[in-house]
């Protein structure tokens, strides 16, 4: 099992950790496969869905592990739970966990509201998406994705491009992949860039092209455009032109190179449209590892059954 009691950053996660939820993922490739998609490794545990903030892909990816691993869940959003009425967010939490539920999965728009829930309940906590803090599912199921390409992460050089500064999916896979080993540089405009650098022990630059040629992974962020708050940007075809993805820049990179995204996009913005449908895109492999990475941290987290995987 991991080291950790909830998944709420990817700090807190030893090489060990992050080893042990691919490798558990992996196993769960042949359920996914499988025509009936079912395995009773959480029969019986009740999980909440807490979604505080707008979500497709995690939700559903969600909702698809909780159903593939047997378990019982709820799903809540911002406009159905009391928090529109007036209630605090501890009072909520108190309310569903009266109802002894086992986990809570939680995305929302305030950083820190993930850990605020563990304050309230002694059931495990699975932070969704928070802010512009942390993503780490996100970074887990890109983990994955990178590792079954190549087969390892060590030494691999990874871009991470784009809106750095407002990105929990920076703030996530960067550490990350460092703890994996892989050597990461952050790519962004000088608005978009992150004001310590040295924190995550990454070099920045503003120019993408003089560093795509060495990458192995070339992972082009969402601009946030919802978190702005302000922050000048130019406009898309500008940041296209400097920052985006397009077939002029994807045939400088490495043969064997790939590009990943954490969807949704902007496609004609930071990537184009024939970049993300091209053969190095392994976008929609990300949204498949969604579904098994997700599986494997509610597996080894609750302690499922030992025969959960092959059942």
């Amino acid at each position: 099992m991991l080291s950790v009691k909830h998944l709420i950053d990817t700090y807190s996660l030893t090489a060990d950790d992050i080893t042990q939820i691919l490798d558990t993922a992996a196993s769960f490739e042949e359920v996914n496969n499988r025509a009936i998609k079912k395995v009773p490794a959480l029969r019986g545990r009740t999980i909440v869905n807490l979604f505080l903030e707008p979500s497709t892909r995690t939700k559903s990816s969600f909702e698809l592990a909780e159903k593939r691993l047997s378990a019982d869940s709820l799903s809540m959003g911002g406009s159905t739970s009391s928090v529109v009425k007036g209630e605090s967010l501890a009072d909520t939490i108190q309310t569903i966990d009266a109802m002894n539920v086992d986990m809570f999965i939680c995305r929302a728009r305030l950083a820190g509201t993930p850990q605020k829930i563990t304050e309230n309940t002694d059931a495990i906590v699975i932070n969704a998406g928070d802010g512009k803090h942390q993503h780490p599912t996100q970074a887990m199921l890109d983990l994955y994705t990178i590792r079954k390409n190549f087969g390892h992460l060590d030494d691999l050089k990874v871009a991470i491009v784009g809106d750095l500064a407002h990105s929990r999916v920076c703030g996530s896979l960067a550490p990350a992949l460092k703890t994996m080993g892989a050597d990461v540089t952050l790519v962004g405009p000088p608005t978009f860039q992150v004001d310590d650098p040295d924190w995550f022990g990454c070099p920045q630059t503003s120019s993408l092209d003089e560093v795509i040629e060495d990458m192995d992974v070339v992972y082009m962020l969402r601009v946030q455009l919802e978190r702005m708050e302000g922050a000048a940007i130019p406009s898309r075809r500008e940041y296209n032109r400097l920052y985006g993805l397009d077939m002029r820049r994807v045939k400088r990179m490495k043969d064997d190179a790939i590009i990943c995204h954490p969807g949704p996009m902007n496609r004609g913005m930071e990537i184009n449209a024939d970049v993300a449908d091209c053969a190095r895109s392994r976008i929609l492999d990300q949204v498949n590892a969604g579904v098994l990475t997700r599986m494997a941290e509610m597996y080894l987290l609750l302690g499922g059954e030992n025969n959960g995987v092959s059942a």
